[in-house]
């Protein structure tokens, strides 16, 4: 967990939400005071009402009776008008503070670095979006008018108790303690468990994201029943956790019934004799009545804050959860002057090191001293765990380097706005990523203001105009989410292009080709020369043939440059250029060296 995230008071807490009610503060102001002129209107009606019995008791006539039926029909069109305006402020200061909330975390995350986003899994960010922006939304709908409207129930029932039935009164305040300490030990009892339930969710949808993500490999395999059986574990953990939470909730019911049962046996029992005793003077029938609808409203009022103590205990571990997102602080910000313009595309690494964080046991690139021309091809070739994609993520400044300088453009990357850096360093990741909508929409992305003719144009660079044609409606075909009805090697050709039509200064393939064939390999980087001479190219490549041509090529082995020079210098020289080669064009290497002594004696003899 980083550092701003630990040790987070209530009033940090507090602080952070708040910044998100913004415009709907006035509807949150409102909605208490609506909510009191409901509850002081609800508790004088019960007195109203005593009157009114007590009127007919003694026989009144229609004149007597008619103005209490006529205040009483008032008071309850006012607690009606009241209540209602309370639901509809609350439910729009609720909504919108959620809106805002989820609009505000999702900003954040865009923000975040990819050493931030290593912080937090995908499926824990995705469960602060949804069920924990929805938790604090229904905490804070119960605050503005249950929390307001139950306390104040209890309070205004139990003055109105003893202004109606005197030191009769008394019981209600002895139950309201003893049933509120039982409540607050239940609630205490249940807050850990919900902190456990949050985590196990995180799990939960961290199960389904990978089974989904990968439902490809799942089947191939024939691993269903073992994804199945890793999904019931996770479930049935939070079915067991939800099971003990509910059996300790249900004590609060019970608890509520007998004192229910206690106070209405405890009024009607001293009240029936206090009236009888008395021959009505010292109580009527009328106050008596006042006096169990009181004890009703307090009790309810007191099982409602009950249940709201447990809400908003449930939905205090996610408003902490959303605050360590609100709080993060970004390890990339921009300079308070950046630049705004990148020269041109040189990049150069000056004994650059990195480590994903404090806590790695190893550095991840080690002293790399590099320097690449505008405009140079550089290939980069290395085996699994080499830090080949590390390295390039170094330039578009996804990460930071620990030590040393990187510079494009001649100058430091921590120089530039972000948004100009990474405009001009574009980046075709080795995951490929196509976003739910057309063809159009997602070539867009590299730039939203492209005519339909350089769309059309970049595509044919990146040889994926002729698949595009085929489709029924062209450029206008609709990508699934995630690119699923269009294959590896088309996706990868549309991120090419995507990339192409930023026409950035730096341009970085990282394995981006590895699911198309080498002869539309070669093809594309025919294009590459041809519409963007002046650009650097960087290739991280599996394959030789992705890489032969380049101007350069870089060797990498465990974080660190093994070995720089062309193809047929690094066949001649580097042991793991060769080893790759050999292996992968199936022929000796001292058949390849005979072939290239013959081609330098011919050349020496013309």
């Amino acid at each position: 967990m980083p550092k701003q995230q630990q040790g987070l008071t209530y009033g940090q807490i507090f602080k952070t939400l708040g910044a998100s009610i913004r415009e709907f503060k006035a509807s949150s102001l409102v909605t208490p005071l609506f909510v009191l002129g409901e509850v002081v209107i609800e508790c004088l009606i019960p007195f109203e009402t005593a009157g009114l019995i007590d009127k007919i008791s003694l026989g009144g006539g229609f004149g007597d009776i008619a103005p209490y039926a006529v205040t009483l029909v008032l008071m309850a069109l006012v607690s009606l008008f009241c209540g209602t305006m309370a639901g509809i402020t609350c439910a729009k200061a609720s909504t919108g503070f959620a809106r805002n909330l989820r609009h505000d975390v999702f900003a954040q995350i865009q923000r975040f670095s990819f050493s931030n986003i290593d912080h937090f899994s995908t499926s824990s960010l995705v469960t602060r979006l949804t069920t924990d922006v929805n938790n604090v939304q229904q905490a804070y709908m119960m605050l503005l008018r249950l929390v307001v409207r139950a306390p104040l129930m209890i309070a205004f029932s139990i003055v109105m108790a003893f202004v109606t039935g005197g030191p009769m009164a008394a019981v209600f305040v002895v139950v309201s303690v003893l049933l509120g300490f039982a409540v607050f030990k239940i609630s205490l009892t249940v807050m850990p468990i919900f902190k456990r339930i949050f985590k196990k969710y995180d799990r939960l949808n961290d199960s389904v994201e990978e089974n989904v993500s990968g439902i490809r490999v799942v089947k191939s395999f024939v691993r269903e029943e073992h994804e199945k059986s890793k999904f019931n574990a996770a479930s049935g953990e939070l079915y067991h956790d939800f099971v003990h939470v509910e059996r300790i909730l249900a004590w609060m019911s019970p608890l509520m019934t007998l004192a229910i049962d206690l106070i209405y046996l405890f009024v009607v029992y001293f009240g029936s004799y206090a009236i009888v005793s008395s021959k009505a003077h010292l109580m009527g029938v009328g106050q008596m009545s006042a006096l169990i609808t009181y004890g009703f409203s307090m009790l309810m009022s007191l099982m409602m804050l009950s249940m709201v103590f447990v809400m908003v205990t449930m939905a205090e571990e996610g408003a902490r959860r959303l605050c360590e997102v609100l709080v993060e602080k970004s390890d990339i910000t921009n300079p308070q002057d950046p630049l705004l313009s990148v020269p041109d595309g040189s990049v150069d690494f000056d004994h650059v090191s990195f480590e994903y964080s404090k806590k790695a046991e190893r550095m991840a690139l080690k002293d790399i001293d590099l320097h690449i021309k505008s405009g140079e091809t550089i290939g980069i070739l290395g085996g699994t765990g080499s830090s080949k994609s590390t390295l390039i993520q170094l330039i578009s400044r996804l990460y930071d380097a620990t030590t040393g300088t990187v510079r494009v453009g001649g100058h430091d990357v921590r120089e530039y706005d972000l948004d100009t850096l990474r405009n001009q360093v574009a980046v075709v990741l080795q995951r490929n990523v196509l976003f739910s909508g057309t063809i159009k929409d997602n070539l867009r992305w590299g730039n939203q203001n492209a005519t339909d003719e350089e769309l059309v144009e970049a595509c044919r660079l990146a040889q994926a105009d002729e698949f595009i044609q085929r489709f029924p409606q062209k450029y206008d075909t609709y990508i699934e989410q995630g690119g699923t009805n269009v294959s590896g090697g088309q996706k990868q050709r549309l991120c090419i292009a995507r990339a192409l039509l930023k026409k950035p200064k730096v341009l970085i393939l990282d394995d981006s080709t590895s699911a198309v064939d080498t002869k539309t390999d070669k093809l594309i980087q025919q294009g590459f020369r041809s519409y963007i001479p002046e650009t650097t190219k960087i290739i991280i490549a599996q394959r030789t043939s992705s890489i032969e041509s380049c101007d350069r090529i870089i060797v990498m082995r465990d974080g660190q440059i093994d070995a720089i020079g062309t193809h047929d210098e690094l066949l001649r020289t580097n042991a793991i250029y060769r080893e790759t080669y050999t292996t992968q064009n199936k022929q000796s290497h001292d058949v390849k060296m005979s072939q290239m002594d013959e081609d330098q004696k011919e050349a020496d003899h013309e």
